[in-house]
C-alpha cells in the first residue's frame, strides 16, 4: 500500500523501522528478557502489533479483516512476527490516510490523527529501546548496522 499522505507515510516509515529492527534480532535472541521475568523480544513485537490492533478494533473495526493477536507467549518466529506487523501496519495507514481525508480525527482518540500518528510512533520507539537494551544485557547487542539504520528514516 503506499501512503497517500505525508502523515501516513510518516506512520508506515516509523512502521518499517519496527520491522527493521526485527529483521536485525538473531533468532535465538527471540526469547531474550535481561531479568529472566516480563515481556520477552519476541513479546514485544508482538505487543507492537496488539496495541495496534487495540486502535483499529475501537476506531475501525471494519480494517481487522485477516488481523488476529498474537498475545504473549506465542512463540511466533520471525515470518510470523513480521507478516503481522506488516498487516497491521497496513491497516493503520489506512485507517490514518482515511482520517486525514475525513474529518481529521481517530475515533476514541483525541485531539487529531497527527497526535494520534506521535503517539503509536513514541509507543513504538519505546519499544523498539526496549527491545535493543533486552539484547544487549543478554549478550546478543544488535548489530552496528542495525542499530544506526533505524535512524536511517530517509531510506527505510
Amino acid at each position: 500500500m503506499s501512503a497517500t499522505s505525508p502523515l501516513a507515510e510518516t506512520w508506515a516509515i516509523g512502521a518499517r523501522i519496527s520491522r527493521y529492527l526485527l529483521d536485525g534480532v538473531p533468532a535465538a535472541a527471540l526469547d531474550a528478557t535481561p531479568s529472566g521475568k516480563g515481556r520477552t523480544v519476541r513479546d514485544q513485537f508482538a505487543h507492537l502489533h496488539d496495541v495496534r490492533l487495540l486502535w483499529l478494533k475501537a476506531a475501525r473495526p471494519d480494517l481487522m479483516d485477516g488481523l488476529a493477536k498474537l498475545g504473549s507467549g506465542s512463540g511466533a518466529d520471525h515470518g510470523a512476527l513480521a507478516a503481522a506487523l506488516g498487516a497491521s501496519a497496513a491497516a493503520i495507514e489506512r485507517m490514518v490516510a482515511d482520517a486525514e481525508a475525513g474529518d481529521g480525527r481517530v475515533k476514541g482518540f483525541k485531539p487529531h490523527v497527527t497526535a494520534f500518528v506521535g503517539y503509536l510512533l513514541s509507543h513504538e520507539a519505546h519499544h523498539r529501546g526496549q527491545v535493543a537494551q533486552a539484547l544487549r544485557l543478554t549478550g546478543t547487542p544488535l548489530d552496528k548496522k542495525v542499530a544506526f539504520g533505524m535512524w536511517e528514516w530517509g531510506v527505510r
